[in-house]
């Protein structure tokens, strides 16, 4: 009887097993062709997208071309910008949303702005691939740039990238340990996989305009890790196509009518919107003005600082040090700490395993 009990119980587990075992089966193939249906899906989105942006820039490079630039060249470029705004909803996904909507929605429609009133990099007398390209993409062509495409060259411009995407793989894995992180850490950790995920989208762009249009592009980021202030951070380093497209749109109006103080409050508040806007595209959720709020804290703080760099109050405290040539002199004996360290220290280790093994 036992036996018999016991080979029923073995039996049963084993068909449980198996059931398990076929269910988890059966939901990954259920996963894998949702998956492979919304890939398909996406792709078909970005082939229409595509197309309309083709042929809705094509419009605007033959109508400007047709007008002199004022309001009647935005008056026929209106159907380009209206449309604009409507093709990342294309897309199912909240990063493809999201990213598009920044190339089409902030930059797209900005620069036909700027067309409109013979600003920008955007020119009627472009080619127009070179134009539909300049138009549509987070790129800014360089006017003057040498060509050095030899081996030695790509490899260096390859390996920091490669870096780049082996750490945001890494990174974008800790939503399972954020019960075990502090929330600080977590959004640092957010910050950083936008900053390598904007660096790898761009560079992509950079190279693909390079590779078919022959043409060379300026960067979008220089080192902001090495940034020395908000005004270096925001103005000459971290993502340098708004930058760009902010100062001939609105820093530069509102400066000449207003004054400085005024472009630039203005150029980070209009930022603040537009990241709303792309959260909203990303989110579909009704804009908080969070973003808004700490762009407007940020201009403050920046403005800020031009004040005090202009009253020669900048870095209160560093220039006691600086003044008194105390830095050198602490550098050099920092530099001696550390030499003698690092002559004396195997020493001092070896005569203290000695005592300890006699």
């Amino acid at each position: 009887m036992l036996k018999q009990t016991s080979k029923k119980a073995n039996k049963l587990a084993l068909s449980n097993y198996l059931c398990t075992v076929s269910a988890k089966r059966d939901r990954l193939i259920r996963t894998k062709k949702t998956t492979k249906m919304a890939a398909e899906g996406e792709m078909m989105a970005l082939i229409k997208v595509t197309a309309w942006v083709v042929a809705s820039m094509t419009y605007a490079r033959f109508a400007s071309s047709a007008t002199k630039p004022g309001l009647l060249r935005l008056l026929f470029l209106l159907p380009a910008i209206l449309l604009l705004p409507f093709l990342p909803w294309s897309f199912t996904s909240s990063l493809l949303r999201g990213t598009s909507a920044f190339f089409l929605v902030w930059l797209g429609i900005f620069k036909l702005f700027l067309l409109s009133f013979g600003v920008g990099s955007l020119s009627p007398s472009l080619p127009l691939p070179t134009f539909i390209a300049i138009s549509s993409l987070p790129v800014k062509i360089q006017t003057a740039h040498k060509s050095n495409t030899n081996l030695s060259s790509i490899t260096k411009l390859c390996i920091p990238y490669c870096i780049k995407l082996a750490s945001l793989s890494v990174l974008i894995h800790i939503d399972h340990y954020k019960s075990q992180i502090h929330p600080w850490a977590t959004l640092s950790v957010y910050s950083l996989c936008i900053y390598l995920y904007l660096d790898l989208v761009l560079a992509v762009f950079k190279f693909l305009v390079a590779t078919l249009l022959g043409l060379a592009t300026e960067p979008q980021f220089k080192n902001p890790f090495g940034s020395d202030s908000l005004q270096d951070f925001w103005g000459r380093r971290w993502n340098l196509m708004v930058t760009s497209i902010l100062r001939p749109s609105v820093y530069y109006p509102v400066r000449s009518r207003l004054g400085t103080d005024a472009g630039l409050m203005a150029a980070f508040l209009v930022s603040g919107l537009m990241h709303e806007i792309m959260f909203y595209y990303m989110t579909v959720e009704r804009p908080s003005g969070e973003v808004s709020l700490f762009f407007v804290a940020q201009g403050l703080f920046t403005l800020a600082e031009v004040k005090a760099k202009k009253a020669g109050r900048w870095r209160l405290m560093h220039p006691p040090l600086l003044r008194g040539g105390a830095d050198d002199k602490c550098l050099k004996e920092l530099a001696e700490m550390l030499r003698l360290v690092e002559d004396g220290g195997p020493a001092v280790m070896w005569r203290l395993i000695g005592r300890q093994t006699n």
